[in-house]
């Protein structure tokens, strides 16, 4: 268990060695959640770092890909439904986009009242280099596990989230 808890965030580290002292059931489990947890944060922070250059945050960077991938451009509220996200968020996300020149508002051509959505020219070139250097990225995360370990990482992420319904449940009762 030693090398593990090296990966842990000091908080983390802190609460596992508490749940230690205090002899407290299962701690395999609460190690392998606190690594979970302390992975994510590093992902997270990497890719803050990643995208801080290019003027982007991962919301930005989200919708730099899906205008992207919507060639002629998308609505802003069907921007919002696809990044999961509220109207709101979307509209401050696309100023930000637009004060950096990457993105700009037009009237649609078939609704006059309707907005889309489309990348400028500055906005396709940053997306491409972007995403060129995040799918890099990702890559080099799993670059060391086989095709195999990557299946059965999958499918025991997968087992796990499928426990966190159940464990709502159980604790909401």
């Amino acid at each position: 268990m030693a090398a593990s808890i090296m990966n842990l965030e000091q908080k983390y580290l802190a609460l596992l060695q508490e749940a230690q002292r205090r002899q407290l059931p299962d701690l395999e489990s609460i190690r392998l959640c606190f690594q979970t947890l302390s992975l994510a944060t590093a992902i997270d922070r990497d890719c803050a770092a990643l995208l801080a250059p290019h003027g982007l945050s991962e919301g930005r960077f989200v919708l730099l890909f899906l205008l992207d991938a919507a060639g002629e451009g998308l609505a802003p509220n069907r921007l919002a439904e696809q990044a999961g996200v509220t109207r709101a968020t979307v509209t401050g996300l696309l100023d930000g986009l637009e004060r950096e020149g990457l993105i700009e508002r037009q009237g649609d051509t078939r609704d006059r009242r309707a907005l889309r959505i489309q990348l400028t020219h500055k906005g396709k070139q940053v997306a491409k280099n972007v995403f060129r250097q995040h799918g890099r990225w990702i890559a080099g995360l799993f670059g060391n596990l086989s095709a195999a370990e990557r299946r059965q990482l999958g499918a025991l992420l997968d087992k796990v989230s499928g426990n966190l319904a159940t464990a709502s449940s159980r604790m909401s009762t």
